[in-house]
Parts: structure tokens; C-alpha cells; sequence
């Protein structure tokens, strides 16, 4: 199947309040307007000098994700364009990100990264970190920032049950801290489910999924 294919495929799987990022990491410019023309609007990339690259080629009407791990000394050549940063997982990341939006007058909107994974490679703040980030009071002062969500990778395995309750145990952490609000804190998005596994964080309460080989076939 093509690339626009397997997108429409995608698409009308999804209920309409789940949103589709559409994973383009690694892929040619000419896969990433395959999907445009298609229709598609939203892509995540994992490396920003990539990212950055893409946005120069491609139609500005496109929002970029950065779903990858953020190294703070990168961040500055994304705020001009990134919409949403999936990876956000301490608060000295939030600091820089505020910094530099602020040079830029501009909000950035950020997810923090949750994690839910048994493998020690992932990424991302456990419960009580998570709680220090939410309550402190340098949070409060960030007025370039808005945390719009949670995000989380489920451990890569066969075993749907273990998936199943890593994705219920960040939707309960999500759950438990949705009703924090401040100015710029208002947990909306929950960003969990890849190729594999959309369909089951979907039933776990995802309300956006981040899918690319099953759109651009294996890397």
C-alpha cells in the first residue's frame, strides 16, 4: 500500500478526538509530502537538526512535534517553528524552553514525559517527580511554556497485558493531576501509542497516537 493508503487506513480507524502525529523521522522530504497531499498536517521528529532541515523544505502550514529526547543545547533551533515537544522530562528543560520562547514572544506548548516502561532505556519523570515539577513554585513563573499533557512509551514487547497496564497507569496519573490548573499548566493531551499499540492506548484513554511505519513502512 502506498504511504497515502496506509493514512487513510489510519485515519478512519481513529475516533475523532484522537489526534494522528504522523512519525517522519529518518524519511525523505518526497514520504513526508506523500502524506501532506494526503491531507496530513501534524509530524514528529526525534532528532531537531532533522526536523529543522524539514521545516526550511516543507509548506509552513504544518505543525512539527519534537518526539525525541531533548538535549537543552539543541532547543533554540526549534522554538522559532515546534508546535508541541513530546519529551519534556525535568524542570530545568521547562527553564530553557521558557528562556528562549521568550526571546521568541512566543508560547511553546510541552507534554511531560512520563516513565511507565519496565526497560531502563526510556526516558522520563516517575510520580513524585512529576508531583514536584507540577506544585513548584519556578513553575508558576514560566510565561513562555504551557504543559498541555502527558506522555509515555510503553515497554517494546509482545505481551499486550504488560502494555495494557503500563497505558492504564499513566492514564491514572494523568487522571489524578488533571484538575491542577494554573496559567500555564492545563493537562488536556495524552500522548501514548505507537504502530504497535494505538489501538490499545486508545482504549486506555490516549488522545493522540504516534504512528509512522505503518504510514511509511519500516525505517
Amino acid at each position: 500500500m502506498s504511504i497515502k493508503e496506509n493514512l487513510l487506513h489510519i485515519q478512519s480507524q481513529l475516533p475523532s478526538h484522537v489526534t494522528l502525529v504522523a512519525v517522519s523521522k529518518t524519511k525523505p522530504v518526497a514520504d513526508l509530502m506523500e502524506a501532506y497531499n494526503a491531507g496530513q498536517r501534524i509530524f514528529g521528529e526525534n532528532k531537531i537538526q532533522e526536523m529543522t532541515e524539514k521545516w526550511q523544505q516543507m509548506p509552513k502550514d504544518i505543525e512539527w512535534h519534537m518526539i525525541g529526547h531533548v538535549q537543552s543545547n539543541k532547543v533554540k533551533y526549534m522554538i522559532p517553528y515546534v508546535k508541541l515537544i513530546h519529551g519534556v522530562d525535568s524542570l530545568k528543560l521547562l527553564k530553557e524552553i521558557n528562556r528562549l520562547a521568550a526571546k521568541w514572544r512566543k508560547k511553546v506548548d510541552c507534554l511531560l514525559q512520563i516513565h511507565i516502561a519496565e526497560e531502563d532505556t526510556k526516558f522520563g519523570l516517575d510520580e513524585m517527580e512529576l508531583e514536584e515539577i507540577l506544585n513548584s513554585d519556578e513553575l508558576k513563573t514560566f510565561q513562555n511554556i504551557r504543559i498541555v499533557g502527558l506522555m509515555g512509551m510503553a515497554t517494546f514487547t509482545d505481551d499486550n497485558e504488560q502494555i495494557k497496564r503500563e497505558f492504564l497507569h499513566l492514564k491514572s496519573i494523568f487522571d489524578k493531576n488533571k484538575q491542577l490548573e494554573t496559567l500555564n499548566l492545563k493537562l488536556e493531551t495524552l500522548s501514548m501509542g505507537m504502530s504497535g499499540d494505538y489501538q490499545l492506548a486508545i482504549e486506555c484513554g490516549s488522545t493522540m497516537v504516534r504512528i509512522g511505519s505503518s504510514i511509511f513502512g519500516g525505517r
